[in-house]
């Protein structure tokens, strides 16, 4: 896996186990960070990653032009393979890595992003919950990534992608 833009662009990115993590597809991550450039300014900007598994989209995010990222992972040997990997590609203070519980988490960080990504496992049935979970976190923009639709009650629909069976949804306040 490697990173598709920006400052790390090529650069190699260590996976964790398939049967633990999906990472998100060069050609997607192409397409989200494509459709944020047109909507943000990434000078200044904050990331949050919710369900990091490899911790690919915190550094896509630095890579581009972040200032900072936050990856949450819950999985012991994913956040471990996270840690390796930032590590190896930027400074400490660009990257920030939390083990435990997203939703748990979320519930307790002070402080605004202006991105923030939700990829929980496909049928986990926490979307709802994670979106509860980071209303008071952002009003800036909102990318899921999702399989099947997710009620969006709260939330202004910007934009909808489809890849073959997952969506790439992005919503706002």
């Amino acid at each position: 896996m490697n990173i598709t833009g920006g400052k790390y662009n090529g650069q190699k990115v260590l996976a964790p186990d398939d049967a633990i993590t999906r990472p998100t597809l060069s050609k997607v991550r192409m397409s989200i960070f494509n459709t944020l450039y047109s909507m943000i300014d990434y000078n200044g900007a904050s990331f949050l990653d919710m369900y990091s598994g490899s911790g690919i989209m915190s550094l896509e995010a630095v890579s581009r032009g972040f200032d900072l990222a936050l990856a949450i992972e819950k999985n012991k040997k994913s956040f471990n393979v996270i840690k390796r990997n930032f590590e190896k590609f930027a400074k400490a203070e660009n990257l920030e890595l939390i083990l435990g519980d997203s939703l748990k988490i979320c519930q307790n960080l002070n402080r605004k992003f202006d991105v923030i990504y939700i990829d929980p496992p496909y049928f986990s049935e926490i979307y709802e919950k994670s979106l509860d979970a980071v209303k008071d976190l952002t009003s800036g923009i909102i990318i899921l990534e999702h399989v099947v639709p997710i009620k969006i009650s709260d939330f202004k629909l910007i934009k909808q992608k489809k890849y073959s069976d997952k969506y790439i949804t992005f919503l706002k306040l």
